[in-house]
């Protein structure tokens, strides 16, 4: 196989299919993924082309490489909701916490005002709301408020959203390639409030997120989080 498919260099393909394998789940925080040399063999390539992907997503804090043991996916360290788009079942695990779901809402509308805005389509263009809550132990973690262009995404029509959240379904199917965040500390409104289970305007972290592939948006997000009782860090390093 060439050093380059459809005029890409077949370095950033390799890159790319990992990456995928860490976003989806498959390959998780801690799993060591196969050595160079398999890897060239299953892509037709030289080692040294497995290795400068090996090496830029070791640089990007993607995975680890360590002498004698092999490569692993990096364990999960908590400030990647800045950097990334963490799945939120796993945030939970991590904290040992046993994982809980439930779907409040779930309804397909025509998109107005700031939705139609963030989602870059027209007032009355069809998108997915819901809204589902996230337990870690029973406990109120996340509120998920979403909505999903239908444009962009139009198997999330199919999707019932009631044993598992459009996060992980979106990550899972939905190939992406940037995200923007916004983060604030808001008062919570009373519905918002009571799903959490606290008591209206009570402080909440709010991420605001709008998910891409290339130009057009695919989904916007608001994360609310227990003010007291969520911790949002972000590292970067210069390359």
């Amino acid at each position: 196989m060439s050093s380059e498919e459809n005029g890409e260099p077949l370095y950033k393909r390799i890159k790319a299919d990992i990456l995928a394998q860490v976003r989806s789940g498959k390959l998780r925080p801690g799993t060591t993924i196969p050595g160079e040399v398999e890897l060239a063999e299953g892509y037709g390539c030289a080692r040294m082309t497995v290795n400068r992907a090996i090496r830029e997503l070791a640089g990007e804090g993607v995975l680890e490489r360590r002498k004698r043991a092999g490569t692993r996916v990096a364990p999960f360290s908590g400030h990647s909701a800045l950097l990334d788009i963490p799945r939120i079942d796993q945030e939970i695990s991590k904290l040992g916490c046993k994982v809980g779901y439930r779907l409040i809402r779930r309804r397909e509308e025509p998109a107005r005002g700031d939705i139609a805005r963030a989602l870059e389509v027209a007032e009355g263009a069809p998108v997915l709301a819901i809204v589902c809550l996230h337990l870690a132990d029973g406990t109120p973690f996340q509120l998920e408020k979403r909505w999903i262009s239908l444009a962009a995404a139009p198997g999330a029509r199919g999707e019932p959203f009631e044993r598992q959240g459009p996060n992980q379904w979106l990550l899972d199917n939905v190939p992406w390639s940037s995200v923007e965040h916004e983060v604030a500390a808001i008062a919570a409104e009373a519905a918002d409030a009571r799903a959490l289970g606290l008591s209206p305007g009570a402080p909440v972290l709010q991420i605001t997120r709008v998910t891409r592939d290339g130009a057009r948006a695919i989904t916007l997000a608001r994360l609310l989080h227990p003010g007291e009782s969520y911790r949002l860090q972000a590292r970067a390093s210069a390359v």
